[in-house]
């Protein structure tokens, strides 16, 4: 069995981290086989949505120790290079939304797997642990990078340095992550946002994550000048003139991603 299923279905890419015996432990072959399914989502014109979860109870409970004992500086460099950042930059690169959907742990690396994601939904189950200080490691996958942009600096020092677990509706109210869902609900719910925005403009999607992913780059006049930029790509496509003329007609409107 792969450790990483996909199956495509009405646009929308489900990736399912699958080694469920573990809670979806990180190894070699889960990165490089998720980093695969990525690039075939990324490559995929019908492909308009990518939803992300885990197997089983759990979402991903971050590195498989029992491959990483006794680890050299090189091995080290490797691992995160390889499986963590590749992994990442993938997925903020990706013109396309990529959804979460945390249904169980997600520590360490698993968290912040997660939190690299566009959009991050739980249920009421999931946890979000920053478990690196447990063992002496810093928070990789971009830990240091997303969470105090979400909860801002001194939330996110507490939360790496103790180590604390956050619930799904904690991490709501702290806006680490969009929703929490009733775990009898959360299923349901979470697709039902993948298949909605796969029904979206992807085209200007993509365009509006390329445009978050410079905002914290640039200054202002920078970033407006980036808006001027990339809105007249958003104008050329044939979405733009189906969103208008849909409005004009009072009808809705049927994108295409194009």
């Amino acid at each position: 069995m792969s450790t990483v299923l996909l199956h495509k279905e009405n646009g929308v890419a489900y990736i399912t981290l699958n080694r469920p015996e573990t809670y979806n432990s990180y190894n070699r072959d889960m990165a490089l086989t998720l980093q695969s399914h990525l690039d075939d989502c990324n490559n995929d014109p019908e492909v308009r949505c990518v939803y992300l979860t885990g197997a089983g109870k759990g979402f991903c409970s971050g590195q498989d120790l029992s491959e990483a004992m006794n680890p050299s500086a090189e091995d080290f460099e490797r691992m995160v290079r390889e499986h963590y950042n590749a992994t990442i930059l993938r997925i903020r690169n990706m013109e396309k939304p990529v959804i979460a959907a945390v249904n169980g742990v997600a520590a360490g690396a698993g968290a912040n797997l997660a939190l690299a994601c566009d959009i991050v939904l739980s249920n009421s189950s999931a946890s979000f642990i920053q478990a690196f200080s447990k063992i002496s490691l810093i928070p990789d996958s971009g830990g240091t990078y997303f969470l105090p942009r979400l909860v801002g600096m001194q939330r996110a020092a507490a939360l790496m340095m103790t180590g604390e677990k956050v619930t799904g509706a904690d991490a709501v109210a702290m806006g680490m992550i969009f929703k929490c869902y009733a775990d009898d609900v959360f299923e349901a719910e979470s697709k039902k946002m993948a298949m909605t925005l796969a029904q979206m403009p992807t085209k200007g999607i993509g365009l509006t994550k390329r445009l978050l992913n410079s905002t914290y780059d640039n200054t202002l006049e920078e970033q407006l000048d980036m808006e001027k930029h990339v809105q007249i790509q958003a104008g050329a496509t044939e979405d733009f003139k189906e969103g208008v003329a849909a409005f004009l007609e009072k009808r809705k409107p049927v994108f295409k991603g194009r």
